[in-house]
């Protein structure tokens, strides 16, 4: 899955037309590392997502056992055409086609599927520092897929940005439409990171010694931080608003947020995120 994101976002920040050229190609890529490879995944697999590092790996500790470089290698090469064919399912514009509110519906998908999906694997994995990995992860899907759906992947933003009115082509119908592909995104992350632990699974509350009080608070007071920012530095059509770095601003404010909060109810900011980690421990625990 990871290895799919490596490419996807290669291939829609350095190599798609209209998104192209651009300052922050280096930036999304790199952060794919960050969010999967050192943290995330790497927990589960190591964190390869490239054949040419598996084989080095697998060379290196020869005296320990030799093979399972050839099964890293081929689901690296299925995430890679999987990549391909999805670039092209989100922009079809760029093989002769035109661009659709399917390629839309798809772009909001994915993204919120990735973000989810990196959430419960450093949640699962207990990884030292998830904020930073889970920003990573919605940096490099909003750098990605920023210009072709507008990279919402989280229905309060959506929502922020419909009433906002600065954006005529986000129709009461369409955010309807957006805010259902990213639950269903979340709720397919929510089972994938499950089946990736076979069957565990997290609760979403409260954190020990906190109120569901608290917990209103804090999600209030971070998801407002979040959908500000968006509005600022990626809608607005003033002199905050910036082409280059609306992904990193947007993406720290998940790193302020879970940080901040995370003891509090977990930092969500996101329904998406909340129904998904929700769905996820009630068709593994049933509770």
């Amino acid at each position: 899955l990871y290895t799919f994101m490596l490419c996807f976002v290669v291939l829609n920040v350095a190599a798609a037309k209209n998104n192209t050229p651009n300052q922050f190609y280096g930036l999304a890529i790199g952060f794919v590392i960050i969010a999967a490879g050192v943290y995330g995944a790497g927990m589960a697999s190591g964190g390869c997502f490239n054949p040419a590092l598996a084989v080095a790996i697998d060379i290196s500790s020869y005296g320990k056992g030799f093979g399972w470089c050839f099964a890293f290698m081929l689901w690296e090469f299925i995430g890679a055409a999987l990549a391909v064919g999805l670039f092209k399912v989100v922009r079809p514009d760029e093989f002769g086609g035109e661009k659709t509110e399917g390629a839309e519906l798809a772009s909001e998908f994915l993204g919120t599927f990735m973000l989810v999906l990196t959430v419960g694997l450093n949640v699962m994995g207990r990884t030292p520092d998830g904020a930073w990995s889970i920003a990573c992860s919605l940096m490099s899907m909003i750098y990605a897929l920023g210009d072709v759906s507008g990279a919402h992947f989280n229905p309060a933003v959506t929502l922020a940005i419909l009433v906002s009115g600065r954006c005529p082509e986000l129709t009461p119908a369409k955010a309807v439409k957006y805010m259902g592909a990213q639950i269903v995104g979340g709720m397919a992350a929510a089972l994938t990171y499950s089946s990736i632990y076979n069957g565990a699974s997290f609760k979403l509350g409260p954190g020990a010694g906190f109120t569901y009080a608290g917990v209103a608070v804090a999600e209030f007071v971070f998801t407002f931080l979040l959908c500000f920012v968006v509005l600022s530095v990626a809608v607005s059509s003033g002199a905050t608003k910036n082409p280059t770095m609306f992904g990193l601003a947007i993406g720290s404010c998940l790193t302020c947020g879970v940080n901040a909060i995370g003891a509090v109810s977990g930092g969500a900011l996101n329904p998406a995120v909340s129904v998904g980690i929700a769905t996820g421990h009630r068709l593994a625990d049933g509770s």
